[in-house]
């Protein structure tokens, strides 16, 4: 069964009928250093009493998860209006027979209703970047939130990552009641958990389940996005996107995001985004305006049987190494294609997206010890970890799996490109790229959201999370593509 078309986002049960993009990705302003503290104490995992009811616990999570709603403002024209008059009988307009331009009306469309998680006291919540989003991933013009105590405020987006779909949103507010934030790496399969949102508008809902999984990837965010899911088996609906997956003390362990489902109801198969992941991102977001993240440059597949086998090893954990990209980290730490890299910082690595995962939340500048195996011999080696953005830019790969380079006098007579072009220059395309069917060698890039550019640098800094307008020049035509980020 493929996964990825049986995906419902859970925010649309309530989207409406129309969508119409908004510009803003994230707030100008910057905010104080969003402080969380993690509740470190153990779950009692080996009693063996059951509560009756865990209505207390509940009592105090609840008014911490929050309604999230939606809407987008257009204008709208009335010459339709005319029209049916002039061809259907109705009365004439007032202005019949004047030469005027046609009055239009602002309109509220709402677009869709989620959850949100309050992290602190003073306003800011946490979300899915979905939930503030529509269908094209623009972000909508207005955002509400409704409090446990029924006020509804506006509320401010300080800034969303779809890599991620984690989105930071501040009301202005006091005193507001809080979750607390438990350490997302320590649960275990098995562990009763609450999932609690506003489904199909019905009200806040709490529903039961345990942890059916951990470390899952499903591709719902697509070949640059970042999954490390929480698998559950508490019933998740629409509408319960960006809510909260509690364990059995009532501490945050999860931000509910996405269901498997055939109908877009809930059939046990439920995913949430690790606490440890949102709330990192949400802190970036919160001080910076954007998400760094790490990257050591490296090509990778998992471990099979029979790669196991032909490289002599026993243990079918890790990830080979495919291939090592010229002045990125790996290559700098002496990673060699055909490495075996089995542990990060003592923590066996198990998959390729555990992997990717693990290096993506480390900040650019610290160093890991890997552990790995290289013709049979275990050694391991510092690596210190890059910032994918800034050697992208200067070896100009802007877009993964692309190669570039401004036009020169030798690239023009290459590829027959004319003296008034002036770009980027694609020049290798891999075939593994996620940007194969919409980059090709040769094309120019000219543009990036309407803004020049000089130098590769530049033009990474014009590149946005979400869709990109790249005005390009390719085999004699120019026109305009988009590229999602």
């Amino acid at each position: 069964m493929s996964i990825k078309p049986l995906i419902q986002v859970s925010a649309f049960a309530a989207v409406g009928a129309y969508f119409l993009a908004a510009s803003v990705a994230c707030a100008d302003q910057t905010s104080a250093e969003l402080e969380i503290s993690y509740d470190k104490a153990e779950l009692p995992r080996e009693e063996t009493f059951t509560p009756h009811s865990y209505a207390s616990m509940l009592s105090e999570v609840k008014p911490a998860v929050v309604s999230v709603y939606t809407a987008n403002i257009v204008r709208v024209s009335q010459s339709n209006e005319e029209m049916l008059r002039r061809f259907f009988g109705y009365p004439p307009a007032p202005n019949r027979g004047r030469s005027a331009e046609p009055e239009s009306e602002e309109r509220r469309l709402p677009q869709g209703v989620g959850s949100g998680v309050v992290l602190t006291s003073d306003g800011y919540i946490i979300t899915n970047s979905h939930v503030i989003s529509d269908q094209r991933g623009s972000e909508a013009d207005e955002i509400l939130v409704r409090l446990n105590d029924g006020r509804e405020l506006s509320a401010e987006v300080i800034g969303r990552d779809p890599k991620t779909d984690v989105a930071l949103l501040k009301v202005d507010a006091t005193d507001l009641p809080t979750v607390q934030v438990a350490n997302s790496d320590e649960i275990e399969v098995g562990d009763i958990v609450f999932a609690i949102g506003n489904p199909m508008q019905v009200g806040i809902t709490v529903t039961q389940g345990i942890v059916s999984a951990t470390g899952r990837a499903i591709g719902i965010y697509g070949a640059e996005g970042y999954e490390n899911f929480i698998q559950t088996d508490a019933s998740i609906n629409p509408g319960n996107s960006g809510g909260a997956l509690v364990d059995s003390l009532g501490r945050l362990i999860g931000i509910n995001s996405a269901i498997v489902s055939r109908t877009g109801g809930n059939i046990g198969i439920g995913f949430a985004i690790p606490s440890n992941l949102a709330v990192n991102i949400s802190q970036q977001l919160n001080s910076n305006g954007e998400v760094s993240r790490g990257y050591i440059g490296v090509r990778m597949s998992g471990v099979t049987p029979d790669i196991a086998e032909a490289f002599g090893i026993e243990n079918q954990t890790g990830v080979l190494i495919d291939e090592v990209q010229e002045g990125f980290a790996a290559e700098k730490a002496g990673i060699e294609r055909g490495d075996i890299i089995t542990h990060v910082n003592g923590v066996r690595v198990e998959s390729p997206n555990q992997f990717r995962v693990r290096v993506a939340q480390t900040p650019p500048g610290t160093s890991l010890e890997f552990g790995l195996i290289r013709d049979g011999d275990a050694i391991t080696l510092d690596v210190t970890i890059g910032d994918r953005g800034g050697v992208l830019a200067d070896s100009g790969r802007l877009f993964e799996g692309v190669s570039s380079a401004m036009l020169d006098d030798a690239s023009r007579d290459e590829f027959d490109i004319p003296d008034s072009i002036d770009g980027l220059l694609i020049t290798e395309v891999a075939s593994s790229s996620p940007y194969s069917r919409s980059l090709n060698k040769g094309m120019v890039i000219m543009e990036i959201n309407d803004q020049d550019f000089d130098t590769p640098r530049d033009a990474m800094r014009l590149l946005r999370e979400g869709v990109n307008k790249l005005y390009i020049f390719d085999r004699g035509r120019v026109g305009y593509i988009a590229v999602r980020q």
